[in-house]
């Protein structure tokens, strides 16, 4: 995967297309998408469909929300991603133990509450039937994997142990991690500890599995990382000293953004925010850890928001909404140097949307990470709207949407026919049911090295298959592909307009 690297200023990226789909929405018996035999499908169907990319939502153990970008861990992956029927191949559990729980009966969409409850039962008996720990499979896991392993692995223990409540509402001596408590706890939590250390083994093990296919078979993965974690989590946890709290651990300031077109009130995240002047003392080593463990899982990694590497708005914890704030200066270009020393053969892409000032595209510039564009943006009646295909650059990508917006088809949907006057122009189409159509043709069209789209649009689904309405909870995050969507004659139209627009080489 070298030749694609972009940390070379000039340097281009491959020309190519691809699918943007969550491991979660992948279709599977158990409720919610896993690392088994569909995902090896789905790579099939790429490299069918003339595709050479497959994008992926952060693969991160979910908290409250179920929000792929809301993690326990900021290097974890997520147990529900542990598919069970190799663990039946591999003789840990077998198909009827598996049958007893419930899985949920929609398969559309998830119902995170049941798998929940049924989840970690399950993988709790495929735990107390394996040899795991004795193998050097799993003590060269581990050994490659000690600058966070014992620390999430402890922190889900004890989160079990005191009801699921966050770390900020357990007992005083192990939430300031006392040197005895956290003796105490190793100890009388060690069977816990172990468990969570074996769902981590397996989900690394399928996952580079499942990621040396996508490889082998010419399809380079695509991952996507947060830029802040979440205040529940191991890593803030295990390294407050990094984060603005205060002496008693309690948030000071923490991230979002302020009002906008989008919202009256700003979007109030709520994660704590980096101290960034720890972070430099100490060499950024925390982030250098987890980018070379994301590099470790994907060909490209995808940083969620990347405006903040550079500057970030500062909203007092005690705020309702994000109207009160600051913008203050990142780490810029200490970061990226830092990032790139850290993720080998890997490559970063910046998500690069919103108010992009002077001072971040001089850091794209320099680093030649390749930034974002989304046609749903461009259609506004201004010839130099930056989201129009005629002012891309090469070194970009393109999204008809993303996972935070509307689908292609709901979105021109809801517009009326003076709003579409431009984009029906634009496009060379005369009513909304081409659109999704010729969207899909006019980004394959541009000069935009790679072209992303939702399997949504794809499919040209309607909002009722959006992923994520952002400041909203309760619907997000719950659709999933039904098994067979995607057709022949669906591939063979993706990889003809691939080809058709030098995205595929003729003899593939």
């Amino acid at each position: 995967m070298a030749e694609m690297k972009n940390v070379e200023k000039g340097n281009s990226l491959k020309r190519g297309a691809g699918l943007l789909l969550p491991i979660s929405s992948l279709p599977s018996p158990y409720g919610i998408g896993t690392l088994g035999k569909e995902a090896y499908k789905f790579v099939d169907y790429l490299v069918e469909a003339g595709q050479i990319y497959w994008q992926v939502l952060p693969v991160g153990p979910t908290s409250y929300g179920d929000s792929p970008y809301q993690s326990f861990s900021a290097f974890a992956g997520n147990p529900y991603f542990i598919d069970l029927d190799t663990l039946v191949e591999e003789g840990l559990i077998t198909k009827a133990q598996i049958k007893k729980f419930p899985w949920g009966d929609n398969a559309e969409y998830i119902d995170y509450a049941t798998i929940f409850n049924s989840r970690f039962d399950v993988l709790r008996i495929a735990f107390n039937n394996s040899d795991y720990a004795n193998t050097d499979e799993y003590k060269q896991f581990e050994n490659e994997n000690q600058y966070w392993l014992d620390d999430y692995s402890l922190y889900m223990a004890i989160k079990f142990h005191f009801n699921n409540n966050e770390w900020a509402k357990w007992d005083y001596d192990i939430k300031a991690r006392q040197p005895e408590a956290m003796d105490r706890y190793r100890h009388e939590l060690s069977e816990d500890i172990a468990f969570w250390k074996f769902c981590q083994f397996k989900f690394f093990e399928q996952w580079n599995k499942l990621r040396a296919y996508a490889n082998e078979k010419g399809i380079y993965m695509i991952g996507d990382i947060p830029i802040y974690v979440a205040m529940d989590s191991a890593d803030v946890w295990a390294h407050k000293e990094l984060f603005e709290l205060d002496e008693d651990f309690k948030q000071v300031n923490v991230a979002g953004v302020p009002p906008d077109a989008f919202s009256a009130d700003g979007q109030l995240w709520g994660n704590p925010l980096y101290n960034w002047n720890v972070m430099e003392e100490r060499g950024f080593e925390w982030w250098k850890q987890r980018m070379a463990s994301n590099s470790k899982l994907y060909d490209f990694i995808r940083i969620d928001h990347f405006i903040g590497v550079v500057r970030y708005y500062s909203i007092p914890a005690s705020s309702d909404t994000a109207k009160v704030g600051e913008w203050r200066q990142g780490p810029g270009k200490k970061l990226t140097d830092a990032i790139d020393s850290a993720i080998g053969d890997a490559s970063i892409i910046a998500e690069d949307l919103g108010i992009v000032g002077p001072d971040v595209r001089a850091l794209l510039a320099e680093t030649g990470y390749p930034g974002m564009n989304i046609i749903e943006f461009a259609f506004d009646g201004e010839p130099d709207n930056s989201h129009l295909p005629h002012n891309y650059k090469p070194n970009s990508l393109v999204y008809g949407g993303t996972h935070d917006n509307e689908t292609v088809a709901g979105f021109f949907a809801a517009k009326k026919p003076a709003e579409l006057k431009y984009a029906y122009k634009y496009l060379g189409v005369t009513c909304k049911k081409d659109i999704p159509q010729a969207v899909l043709r006019c980004a394959y069209a541009s000069v935009s090295a790679i072209a992303i789209f939702q399997v949504q649009d794809i499919l040209e689904l309607d909002n009722s298959a959006r992923m994520n309405t952002p400041s909203t909870v309760g619907d997000n995050w719950k659709w999933r592909m039904l098994k067979g969507s995607l057709t022949k004659k669906k591939a063979k139209e993706l990889k003809e307009l691939a080809k058709f627009y030098a995205r595929l080489e003729i003899d593939n």
